[in-house]
């Protein structure tokens, strides 16, 4: 088998093991017994649930678990996680298996979605969030990612590897419960998950949920993930969204080269108490910003960023492009480490729509304050729409002649990378060591990681001290030293546009080509003793910051126009 960009250390202190303890990988258990087949098999068109529930799971019963816990699922209130996940995968599978009639192309071609009407014919459950202003997303995509499926599953497992490599979509992962470790060959814990998209505009959504993991196949493994009755007192109530994940999962293929094809199906319930924001409906309601292509995507880009960081181990030094600057390959590690603890700290800190400390103004600007040891943490945040593709925004944020235009740390100055380490086959994902020209503060550098995909892109940055950084290249613990990111995160606005045929008479929609950008700015400031009316000031001073950011930005776009 050719080897996988994953295999070996993900990153020091969260490895991808060779076993697959909990997994059920190497032996496909009583589940194993025709699921992949049935993915090829027809069923009949009123029973599809029924006859792909008796092929997957031919012996099992109730008996087969070691739990029964009370809830929605089955007959007269007497369901049982059994049940429950029983029926989630059966319905999985048919998802997976089918795509019309039960799925539908969008307008514009831009994915499937559920046909509601078929589907609840078939999967009659109704609403579990009793609103009226809850809504359905659904929707289903496919790709091949650099890892095989044993890899895949254990991240799917483990609430840190799943952190690490969304750090985009999921800012907080935990298991509450092991539920089973070996069932039907494969394991079942429930689990809590807070997802969000990158902007200060969106309130993020939790969820509690079994998920399911096995082999099926020799050469196959499932995922399934189903919010259940019994746990909904485990959610938050005072959370600013409601969510309940529908049966929703993947088919993980292995393709017997290091790779595997994964087929992701997503389906959730959601009932947000306050309304999508103007700028993020269309992506939101489009079923887009949380989509099942968003997870493929995703995933395929970290699993080749993390290809390229286990490829730092066999770089000849005299060939690697940070000779001259980082003369080890531990170093080059230790700077990925680095990067990526900023990374994940620039997330976690979008991530807090929902947190009082967070003030809004009449401009849309977030602003928030919270203390550190040594001082005060001021972070301004909002979000903007330009008439931009997101690929032409991203080689702008990355111009090194254009940073003075914009960014107020170079000091209106351009500025020089005097070290890089690529992180994918892009020219933008990569990790940087950036010094502002012609600043006094000669020992002040930035460290940046940028990374695009086909739907989204990120430029994440911040100061450090050159003593910090030589010390971070030589192997001292990146957690010593204190980073407060700044940076961008670009996306497409989901919307449509009409456009007329040739000859007038008909139009036809289709992408158009606007982005959705999210500006964040952090600063430290060295006290802790902060008055009332200095908290306030500080507070004043990043908000002109970001304001004054932004129209740097517009007017180096030729979009000053734009509200």
């Amino acid at each position: 088998m050719g080897r996988s960009v994953m295999s070996g250390s993900l990153l020091e202190g969260n490895n991808f093991s060779s076993s697959t303890a909990g997994t059920g990988a190497g032996h496909q258990g009583s589940l194993g017994g025709g699921i992949i087949s049935s993915l090829s098999t027809p069923t009949t068109d009123h029973q599809p649930h029924e006859t792909v529930h008796r092929n997957i799971l031919p012996n099992s019963s109730p008996a087969t678990f070691p739990f029964t816990l009370g809830g929605g699922a089955g007959e007269g209130g007497k369901g049982t996680v059994t049940d429950t996940v029983a029926a989630a995968i059966a319905e999985v599978v048919e998802l997976l298996r089918t795509d019309e009639p039960l799925w539908s192309r969008t307008q514009g071609e831009r994915g499937l979605v559920i046909h509601r009407e078929r589907y609840d014919k078939v999967f009659p459950k109704g609403n579990y969030l009793k609103s009226s202003t809850a809504r359905t997303e659904s929707s289903k995509d496919s790709g091949v990612v650099a890892a095989t499926p044993v890899q895949l599953i254990e991240m799917c497992l483990d609430p840190s590897k799943l952190m690490d490599f969304f750090p985009m979509m999921v800012p907080k992962a935990k298991i509450i419960e092991v539920l089973d470790s070996g069932m039907l060959g494969g394991s079942l814990q429930l689990m809590y998950e807070k997802m969000h998209i990158l902007s200060p505009m969106v309130a993020p959504r939790d969820f509690v949920f079994l998920r399911y993991c096995g082999q099926v196949e020799t050469h196959a493994w499932i995922m399934v993930d189903v919010s259940y009755d019994s746990f909904k007192d485990q959610l938050d109530t005072s959370a600013p969204s409601n969510s309940w994940r529908l049966p929703s999962g993947c088919l993980i293929q292995d393709l017997l080269n290091g790779t595997s094809k994964v087929t992701w199906v997503e389906h959730v319930q959601v009932d947000d108490k306050k309304q999508t924001h103007r700028l993020y409906r269309d992506l939101i309601c489009g079923s887009q910003a949380y989509g099942a292509k968003r997870w493929i995507v995703t995933l395929q880009r970290m699993c080749e960023r993390f290809g390229f960081f286990l490829a730092l181990r066999s770089i000849p030094a005299a060939n690697h492009e940070l000779d001259e600057v980082i003369n080890a390959p531990e170093g080059r590690r230790n700077m990925m480490h680095l990067s990526q603890r900023m990374v994940k700290g620039f997330c976690e800190v979008l991530s807090m729509s929902d947190r009082v400390d967070y003030m809004i103004n009449n401009g849309g600007v977030r602003i928030s304050l919270r203390g550190q040891p040594g001082g005060l943490v001021v972070c301004a945040a909002t979000s903007l729409w330009l008439p931009l593709p997101t690929e032409q925004l991203f080689n702008f944020f990355m111009d090194e002649k254009l940073r003075g235009e914009w960014d107020a740390l170079s000091g209106g100055h351009p500025v020089t990378e005097i070290a890089g380490i690529s992180t994918g086959s892009y020219p933008g994902n990569r990790v940087s060591i950036i010094l502002p020209l012609g600043r006094k503060e000669s020992n002040m550098v930035m460290v940046q990681e940028s990374s695009i995909n086909s739907l989204e892109a990120y430029v994440v940055y911040a100061t450090m001290k050159l003593p910090d950084i030589t010390s971070a290249i030589n192997g001292d613990d990146p957690v010593k030293f204190p980073i407060f990111p700044s940076g961008f995160v670009i996306s497409g606005d989901g919307r449509l546009e009409k456009t007329s045929s040739s000859s007038g008479s008909s139009s036809k929609a289709r992408a158009q080509c606007g982005s959705l950008l999210t500006v964040v700015i952090q600063s430290m400031m060295s006290n802790n003793s902060f008055s009332k009316e200095d908290n306030m000031e500080c507070m004043a001073g990043v908000h002109a910051l970001i304001s004054t950011t932004i129209q740097k930005i517009k007017a180096a776009l030729d979009c000053s126009e734009l509200d």
